[in-house]
């Protein structure tokens, strides 16, 4: 059989463009990912003292990225920028103690759980009225805006809630008086109160409406079933517990 000039060509072409096809495979995650954070959430994410964003949140992705070769830059903005970020396409991933919600699944994908927290009450030291969530009722209370505990909270019959884009303002809040009450996810309340209030202030009251955080990530991603693979080896490869023990000073249970 013959072969005729056009299905040289053909083959040339085809030659040529299969190193090309295998490239943009091979490089589907070689650019930058975008990784948004929040601007202020210790022990999560935080800006250190020489400057970089650190944390626990921070830590885990680095070690994830590390496992899957992945280049990135952290991209820090107010917590309820980061999912807007992902539907828009101006971030790749999220990573900012985001809780895993129906009402968030509808709009981004979440990774597998990698935290779970519940959310705490904080009080001045010397009040003795709020004892734990239902003593909210007609109180004024302070809260981070676009996160769960604002729908909780409004459950609670609370006088007034108070929102910032910045938890530490509404800790703020209450250690000036504008507030009766904070309430936010548990681990952040505890290092508050342990290393920034100076005995001012103290958690009152169970743990409440405990879930999970995950890593977010645009719908559909690619991305996700690999970070997936990568989060859990790093549980059972006890990086995990390094990072965790590192931020919060015991293993986890």
């Amino acid at each position: 059989m013959k072969t005729t000039k056009l299905s040289k060509g053909l083959i040339f072409i085809s030659i040529l463009l299969i190193p090309m096809i295998l490239m943009i495979f091979s490089n589907a995650y070689a650019e930058e990912l975008r990784v948004g954070v929040d601007t202020a959430f210790v022990p999560f994410e935080f800006k250190g003292k020489d400057g970089k964003y650190t944390g626990f949140d921070v830590d885990l992705w680095a070690a994830i990225a590390k496992r899957l070769k992945l280049e990135y830059k952290l991209v820090p903005m107010d917590f309820n920028g980061l999912i807007p970020g992902l539907t828009t396409g101006n971030l790749d991933v999220a990573l900012a103690a985001i809780f895993i919600k129906s009402s968030r699944e509808k709009a981004i994908d979440f990774s597998h759980a990698y935290f779970r927290a519940g959310l705490k009450v904080m009080v001045l030291a010397d009040n003795k009225d709020i004892n734990g969530p239902p003593d909210l009722k007609g109180k004024v209370v302070a809260v981070k805006t676009g996160t769960a505990t604002v729908d909780y909270v409004k459950t609670l019959g609370a006088k007034k809630l108070v929102q910032f884009p910045n938890i530490d303002q509404a800790y703020l809040e209450v250690m000036t008086g504008g507030a009766d009450a904070a309430v936010h996810d548990t681990p952040n309340v505890l290092y508050f109160i342990k290393n920034a209030s100076k005995g001012k202030a103290k958690a009152v009251g169970p743990d409440i409406k405990a879930a999970y955080y995950g890593i977010a990530f645009q719908q559909g991603s690619a991305l996700r079933d690999k970070v997936n693979v990568a989060l859990l080896e790093t549980i059972e490869q006890g990086e995990y517990d390094k990072i965790y023990k590192k931020w919060f000073g015991t293993a986890p249970e």
